[in-house]
C-alpha cells in the first residue's frame, strides 16, 4: 500500500508556519489540517492566532474553530479526526499540509501512534482534580515525573487535564504514556511526512513574539479574555496563553502594561517548549533565516524540499 504524501509545517508560536502552509498550499494544490490544540475550539479566535479569511487566500482550513469550549477532547480524538480528514483530503487529489504548534497532536498522527484506549477511572481521576486543587497543579506534574519524566517533560503544569489523564493510563495499565506510545510506534505509518520549520534566531522570534502580542490586544484581545471568563464552565480559557495572564488586569489587581510583559514572557517560554520538541525530531528539516525579510527565500527553499521528496508536474 502506498504510503500518503503528508507534508507538516510545524515550530515555535509567531514563526509564520500559517503563512508558509497557505502559501504552499497555493503552489502544490493543497488543503490546511489545523495541529494546535486551542485553534480547535470556537470563540478563541485572537489567542490561538486563528488565521482570517482573507489570510487563508481561499485555501481550506480543517479541524479549525469546530469544537464548543465546554467540550471535551483527546489527543486521541484529535489523531483521528486528522487522519480522516488527511485521506480525504488525499482521495480527492490534493496534498495534505498538517500546520501548527501543538508537537504531540504531530507525532501523535505522523508516527501512527494509539495510546489513548485505556479505560478511565473516574473516582481516581476526581481524587487527582482534588489534589489540583489542594496543593496545585505543579504537585501533579511532580507526581507524574516519579513515574514518567519523558511525557511529564512535555507538558505545562497547567494542563492539568493531560497530566490527570497520564497518571490515570499509569493506574489503569501500569504502564506509562511513554511506553505505550513506544509500542504504538510498532505500528507502521500510512504517511511519507515531508516535516519543515522555519528556524528564526531566537532574539528574531522573541522580537516576533513580542510583536504579535501587541497586534493581539489591538484587535480585541482584552474582550475576547473577558467574554471568556464569564463562563466558568470553560476550562480551557484557564490553560490558554492568552487569558490567564490578562485576568488579573481584568480584575483590577494589575496593570494592563505588567499583564502585557507578564503574557510577552510566557508566551516567549511556550515558544522555548516548542522548540525543545521539535528540535528533537530529526526528520523536521530546519529553514533557516536572518530575518522576515526573507520570507521569499523562505518559501522558495520550503518549495524545493517539497520538490526534494516527491516530484511535482
Amino acid at each position: 500500500m502506498d504510503k500518503i504524501f503528508l507534508v507538516v509545517v510545524c515550530g515555535p508560536t509567531a514563526s509564520g508556519k500559517t503563512k508558509l502552509a497557505v502559501e504552499l498550499a497555493l503552489r502544490f494544490g493543497g488543503e490546511v489540517v489545523s495541529a494546535d490544540s486551542m485553534q480547535i475550539y470556537k470563540g478563541m479566535d485572537i489567542a490561538s492566532a486563528k488565521p482570517t479569511e482573507e489570510e487563508k487566500h481561499g485555501v481550506p482550513h480543517h479541524l479549525m474553530d469546530f469544537l464548543d469550549p465546554r467540550e471535551s477532547f483527546s489527543v486521541a480524538d484529535y489523531a483521528i479526526m486528522a487522519r480522516k480528514c488527511i485521506a480525504d483530503i488525499h482521495s480527492r487529489g490534493r496534498l495534505p499540509i498538517m500546520c501548527g504548534g501543538t508537537g504531540l497532536y504531530i507525532n501523535t498522527v505522523v508516527d501512527n501512534i494509539e495510546f489513548d484506549d485505556i479505560a478511565g477511572n473516574p473516582v481516581y481521576r476526581e481524587e487527582l482534580r482534588k489534589l489540583a486543587e489542594e496543593k496545585g497543579a505543579g504537585f501533579l506534574l511532580d507526581k507524574l515525573s516519579e513515574i514518567d519524566p519523558e511525557t511529564a517533560s512535555q507538558l505545562h503544569k497547567n494542563n492539568v487535564k493531560r497530566i490527570i489523564r497520564a497518571l490515570e493510563v499509569y493506574r489503569m495499565s501500569g504502564r506509562t504514556m511513554t511506553e505505550l506510545k513506544a509500542a504504538s510506534r510498532l505500528n507502521p505509518s500510512p504517511y511519507e511526512p515531508c516535516m519543515m520549520m522555519i528556524d528564526y534566531p531566537r532574539e528574531e522570534l522573541y522580537s516576533r513574539i513580542d510583536r504579535r502580542v501587541d497586534i493581539m490586544l489591538e484587535a480585541g484581545l482584552l474582550d475576547e479574555a473577558r467574554e471568556f471568563f464569564t463562563h466558568s464552565d470553560y476550562p480551557t480559557a484557564a490553560q490558554a496563553i492568552g487569558y490567564k495572564e490578562l485576568k488579573p488586569y481584568l480584575d483590577g489587581e494589575r496593570s494592563l502594561e505588567e499583564c502585557t510583559d507578564i503574557l510577552k514572557r510566557e508566551t516567549r517560554r511556550y515558544a522555548k517548549r516548542q522548540l525543545t520538541w521539535f528540535k528533537k525530531d530529526s526528520r523536521i528539516e530546519h529553514i533557516s533565516t536572518a530575518s522576515a525579510v526573507n520570507y521569499d527565500e523562505i518559501v522558495k527553499n520550503a518549495e524545493n524540499l517539497i520538490k526534494k521528496y516527491r516530484f511535482f508536474q
